[in-house]
């Protein structure tokens, strides 16, 4: 892509034929840039980390020159932020979702894990920079990560259909959380490293010291995350069963068919 000579002044982007074979552009509404921007950075910032990705080479792989970047992102710094409450937002309004489309308890929890594992399965880069790119170790980037486990872990708390006070709601809903956490890091260790690292070594590699690029080369298998999401629906719902029934809940039965 050519870059436009009035980058400086205007955002320009779009190829167009000139009348006599050169290139003409217009200019690109300023929420599909920004958008697009973002899109670059996730890519580098999951292969790279946050350190060593600069905003020369985000600008580069987005194919605008910096000014047009810095005209959107004020700093690196503003730039990952915004790519972490984009990513964690996107996750959580599909999660949310999901679950408030069933109506049983069973199917609910099996929603969510399926929402989640599809998420680390198809936007491995975003599960990544959310995840496991040592974002939530960093006293700058910490609280994106920390608010979306919180926003998660009351969707799911919201839907635990037992007699237990507040506190043990909202634990439960951490607890879930934390399960699929773990369970997707596993997986991904183990598939998209072959098993040759542990799992602190391979969710290191990607953050922000850099250095992820096997893993983001990777692809991981889908009917897998949902094969996951199966087991772990069964575990925690076995679990959720033994609960004091909510009276006020209306259950349909009190075992809920497995799906395969």
């Amino acid at each position: 892509m050519v870059r436009c000579a009035l980058s400086r002044i205007v955002d320009c982007d779009v190829e167009m034929s000139g009348p006599v074979g050169g290139l003409l552009r217009r200019r690109m509404p300023a929420q599909q840039r920004r958008n697009q921007l973002l899109d670059a950075a996730l890519e580098r910032f999951a292969r790279k980390g946050y350190h060593d990705t600069s905003m020369e080479e985000i600008a580069e792989a987005a194919g605008v020159t910096k000014p047009v970047l810095y005209h959107h992102f004020a700093s690196k710094t503003e730039l990952f932020v915004e790519l972490l409450d984009t990513v964690g937002e996107k996750l959580l309004l599909d999660m949310s979702a999901r679950i408030s489309a069933e109506t049983s308890p069973y199917r609910r929890v099996l929603a969510g894990f399926s929402s989640y594992f599809e998420f680390v399965s198809t936007s491995t880069s975003a599960y990544q920079l959310l995840f496991a790119s040592g974002a939530r170790m960093s006293e700058e980037f910490a609280a994106p990560v920390r608010k979306l486990e919180e926003e998660v872990a009351k969707v799911i708390a919201s839907f635990v259909e037992a007699d237990i006070d507040d506190s043990h709601r909202e634990l439960l809903g951490f607890a879930i959380v934390g399960l699929g956490e773990v369970a997707a890091r596993r997986w991904v260790t183990t598939r998209l490293t072959g098993g040759e690292a542990s799992v602190d070594d391979a969710l290191s590699s990607t953050g922000p010291a850099g250095g992820g690029e096997r893993i983001a080369s990777q692809r991981l298998d889908p009917g897998e995350g949902d094969l996951m999401a199966v087991r772990l629906a069964d575990l925690v719902w076995a679990g959720l069963r033994a609960l004091p029934a909510d009276k006020s809940a209306v259950h349909e039965s009190k075992k809920e068919p497995v799906i395969p």
